[in-house]
């Protein structure tokens, strides 16, 4: 829905204190007066850019988390926990039955609720000691962002039934806070020109998913405790690959990136991963074995569909780095010609969340970078300055503009 719809939608009310935000002088007795009023402040180029160069980083962060989201709408719990998530020192459960209660008391006169057996009250230094054990923002912390937002008339709620508190942002406002905020990063990146060389890896991982299907035919793969390949079969298999990768240091924490990262290195686990989720291959008996999908689909001898590999990666690492799709939708804007690795690092990095051992650096050169080269979304080289760049692929750019990722939960590992 457009933002003219979105304001026909909208109760009086609200429209009154979009109004007020925007200082308007118009009559708020009449919802056309006050529609036409909104669209125009609103629209307005000054005072849009005035409103982004005033949000903090946290409402930044908030702000890219729904702009890159193939859905329309959110649920207020949804909203809650990005908000929550945009603050990097969170780390509380979204959505807490409280903090819920609280946004809509604010966001619409509360209806009657059933009647409920009397609960023992909590004295103050009760609820003090339970939010420094849960750490993280508070329910008035949260109420306020949301609550901003849509007083900047860049959310809106349903008022009946069961969208009641389903939010939507206007489509033509998102495409235009896209293309700003696109604009205002890319005026801190350094571009420059083509490499005489780069790594380009496209179709490679997904010929090799039949590379590693047509191992597992041909060879008896006994399998660890762990249910890990030794690491004879394992060298072997590398040296089969299209892509030769190092094996993981012994020692090193490995956990959160799939459900064999901790054992094989990180393109192999990817794939191996891919392959055991599409019931290619199966761990039976203390063997790697070939499953009749997996028979089938070498039989086939044609490569995976690249879509069904970026989906899946996008699911898989997304436990780790929850902003994942709109970190790469984002790259797809700013990386469309060559750009030093270095300065894309940097206009990335405030949205990026540190995990564990891995600082927002790591993150994005070994698991977005790194990884969307094996995706063959990008290819990377290094100009004549000797500086590291990359740029999308032309296959990348179609493939994250066609791929919707719509409700993708992450995968448990």
């Amino acid at each position: 829905m457009l933002l003219a719809e979105m304001l026909g939608y909208a109760d009086i009310s609200q429209l009154l204190r979009i109004a007020e935000t925007y200082r308007l002088e118009c009559d708020g007795h009449s919802k056309h007066e006050l529609m036409q009023s909104i669209m125009a402040a609103v629209c307005e180029k000054g005072r849009f850019e005035a409103l982004l160069d005033g949000l903090s980083l946290e409402d930044e962060r908030f702000l890219h988390s729904l702009l890159f989201d193939d859905r329309d709408a959110f649920s207020l719990e949804e909203l809650l926990a990005r908000v929550r998530s945009s603050r990097f020192d969170a780390e509380r459960k979204p959505g807490t039955p409280e903090e819920v209660a609280a946004v809509r008391l604010e966001m619409e006169p509360a209806e009657p609720a059933p009647e409920k057996k009397p609960k023992k009250k909590r004295s103050r230094a009760e609820a003090r000691a339970e939010s420094a054990r849960d750490g993280g923002p508070s329910a008035s912390g949260l109420r306020e962002t949301i609550s901003r937002f849509k007083q900047y008339g860049w959310l809106f709620n349903g008022t009946n039934g069961t969208s009641r508190y389903l939010f939507r942002m206007p489509e033509d406002l998102k495409g235009r806070f896209r293309d700003v905020l696109a604009q205002r990063l890319a005026r801190r990146l350094v571009y420059t020109e083509e490499p005489r060389a780069y790594r380009d890896e496209q179709e490679l991982l997904a010929e090799d998913v039949l590379v590693l299907l047509d191992y597992a035919a041909r060879h008896a793969v006994p399998l660890t405790r762990e249910g890990a390949m030794y690491k004879r079969n394992l060298l072997r298999l590398l040296e089969a690959l299209a892509v030769r990768e190092e094996l993981p240091t012994p020692g090193s924490w490995r956990f959160g990136y799939g459900r064999r990262f901790k054992d094989y290195p990180d393109r192999l686990a990817l794939l191996y991963d891919y392959c055991h989720s599409k019931g290619y291959l199966a761990e039976q008996d203390g063997e790697l074995r070939l499953t009749g999908e997996g028979a089938a689909r070498l039989a086939s001898r044609e490569p995976e569909d690249p879509a069904e590999m970026y989906r899946f990666w996008i699911r898989l690492y997304r436990a780790a780095i929850p902003n994942l799709p709109a970190l790469v939708r984002l790259i797809d804007r700013l990386a469309d010609r060559w750009v030093t690795v270095d300065s894309l690092r940097g206009v990335l990095r405030p949205f990026v969340r540190p995990f564990y051992y891995d600082d927002p650096d790591a993150v994005l050169d070994k698991r977005v970078f790194k990884m969307m080269l094996h995706l063959g979304l990008i290819r990377i080289g290094e100009d004549d300055g000797g500086r590291a760049a990359l740029r999308m692929t032309n296959a990348g750019r179609k493939l994250v503009a066609g791929v919707r990722i719509r409700d993708a939960e992450p995968i448990p590992i």
